[in-house]
């Protein structure tokens, strides 16, 4: 099986790379078909991973000042890849995101099937345009969310946290990146198709985690609890706090361990790679 990554210098782009032996990367444009065209040529791919977004740089305000080249990553790309798949006769996998709701839908969690409800940030509003047309074809949408794991990678949600003064106290889903990549194995080998929310059972907060962090990683680790209307009036974007419902997945039979085990063990090993 022939696969080909979009995006593949990126976090998750890296991580599929060495999930699937013998894939091919590719950093092209995806929202420039000839380019990408040729990548079809070169590959001849049976899946296509679309992992190549615009997520910003440090965080997702840089989106709010760039939103043509927001766009053009996070909706344009995504359309001409699915253009160039339904052409090939190709699956695609497209990796979405979590952060598309507010709220913990009265205490069930979103599921797959319920309509976004967040647009106070642009990156969420081009998440949810891509999704809007890409649910209507054969396809594989991932929505992980504020993915984390055991070592210091600058993606990683706890080394994002670690660098935080000020840190929110409300409960969200979030993904142990592992868990992710091992679902995503299973659905892309066996060409599943629709949306799938990839978080951990249960919610945490933020601060919880930090908290965690001076127990397990630093002791003297200082920063302070902030409410989300104080978060609003020092970020350009809104920021999303959600939880998501995950009985997809244990339906059918992929049920994740519960999200406080996962950022125990997180902590315990990010310890060790801080410290080696």
């Amino acid at each position: 099986m022939n696969i080909l990554i979009f995006g593949s210098r990126g976090y998750m782009g890296q991580n599929f790379f060495r999930l699937f032996s013998g894939s091919f990367g590719s950093d092209v444009d995806i929202a420039d078909s000839a380019a990408v065209g040729k990548e079809f040529d070169r590959v001849q791919p049976d899946v296509v991973i679309n992992c190549a977004a615009k997520t910003g740089r440090p965080n997702i305000d840089w989106c709010e000042d760039h939103k043509a080249d927001t766009l053009r990553s996070n909706v344009t790309g995504p359309l001409v890849l699915l253009e160039m798949c339904l052409k090939a006769g190709c699956h695609l996998v497209h990796m979405s995101s979590g952060c598309i709701y507010q709220g913990d839908n009265g205490g069930h969690g979103f599921s797959e099937n319920d309509p976004p409800n967040f647009f106070g940030s642009f990156y969420a509003r081009t998440k949810i345009w891509a999704e809007a047309v890409l649910k209507e074809f054969p396809m594989l949408i991932l929505r992980p969310r504020m993915p984390f794991e055991n070592n210091a990678h600058e993606r990683n949600l706890i080394t994002k946290l670690a660098k935080y003064a000020k840190v929110i106290d409300v409960q969200n889903s979030m993904t142990y990146a592992p868990d992710l990549f091992d679902v995503a194995k299973k659905l892309i080998e066996k060409k599943a198709t629709g949306i799938y929310n990839i978080v951990n059972p249960g919610a945490m907060s933020p601060y919880e985690i930090m908290e965690l962090y001076k127990e397990y990683v630093d002791p003297h680790h200082s920063f302070e609890r902030v409410e989300p209307k104080q978060l609003d009036q020092i970020t350009k974007a809104g920021r999303s706090n959600c939880v998501l419902s995950c009985d997809k997945l244990r339906e059918e039979g992929m049920e994740l361990p519960d999200i406080h085990q996962r950022v125990k063990e997180a902590l315990q090993g990010y310890k060790k790679s801080v410290s080696s």
